[in-house]
């Protein structure tokens, strides 16, 4: 008979309900495997919504209702083991979200990440150019989410839905559990990875994993979900804001709009400022508490 070692006193919404759960691989694999049976879940929930009379205004709706759901077995399932190594195991803890955010302070950093979101979402760009053109079905779907669904339902789904639940999992679950069983930049890049695929599309995914990579970053060197989820809502809406424009909506570069000059001076810009973005944190870091 298993004796717990520890009272348990947190809330189920609180991030430090999950702090005690640090997965390995094989406990990656699994959250992802949960995560495949949210989506299904969450299709499935749509699925009988939109069978009630009546009710075929969901369709509009149907991200911001099948999203979260998809979320809800990967929580139980982390929230479940991490109560269990904190009560039976005496587990190691560390936290979800702090805020090591040394010398410059919280704020200071918080715009940096903001602006250098902005620039590293450009620099996404020249990559994408040399993708092969996205597919109709790809470009429907889009068109049907920034054109057929109210803004502010846009918004709540990719500025908030979105932010919350994939950084609390790739970067608060995933990268903080291998960062204890493999070294910084595996864990990174495995993280980013995973943070790619869930995406389910090439064109999704190359932009996630490359944006993935600096979130991680940032998160290795601060440990602050609150500075990746403010990542994650600026690069998603200004994604969102520019594609109810038309002419943003149906370009597939910005060498579409912008001079060859000007475009080579903006991807150039970019590249200098996230350069100089990882160093200041790098630094910054050392002088962390």
């Amino acid at each position: 008979m298993l004796t717990p070692k520890r009272k348990v006193k947190t809330s189920f919404a609180s991030p430090a309900n999950f702090d005690y759960y640090l997965p390995d691989m094989k406990g990656v694999l699994i959250l992802l495997l949960f995560l495949l049976a949210g989506a299904l879940l969450g299709n499935a929930v749509m699925y009988i919504l939109l069978l009630i009379p009546g009710a075929e205004g969901l369709n509009a709706y149907s991200m911001l209702i099948s999203y979260p759901v998809m979320f809800i077995p990967a929580i139980i399932y982390a929230s479940a083991r991490s109560r269990f190594n904190q009560v039976f195991e005496d587990g190691e803890h560390v936290p979800v979200d702090s805020s090591r955010f040394g010398r410059l302070g919280g704020a200071v950093l918080a715009l940096m990440s903001v602006i250098v979101t902005l620039a590293a979402a450009f620099l996404t760009d020249p990559v994408m150019k040399i993708m092969p053109p996205t597919p109709q079905w790809f470009d429907d779907l889009t068109e049907q989410m920034l054109t057929g669904t109210p803004l502010w339902a846009t918004l709540l789904s990719v500025s908030v839905f979105a932010p919350l639940f994939e950084e609390w999992l790739c970067r608060g679950m995933v990268l903080r559990g291998l960062l204890r069983h493999m070294k910084p930049l595996w864990a990174m890049v495995i993280s980013s990875l995973f943070f790619a695929l869930i995406h389910m599309n090439p064109w999704q995914a190359v932009p996630a994993f490359l944006l993935g990579m600096l979130f991680a970053y940032v998160y290795y060197r601060t440990g602050s979900l609150k500075l990746t989820m403010l990542m994650h809502c600026t690069n998603n809406t200004f994604a969102a804001l520019i594609g109810q424009n038309e002419t943003f909506r149906q370009m597939n570069s910005y060498t579409e709009i912008l001079p060859l000059w000007q475009y080579l001076t903006l991807v150039a810009a970019s590249l200098f400022l996230v350069i100089l973005f990882i160093r200041i944190v790098r630094k910054n870091s050392r002088k962390a508490c």
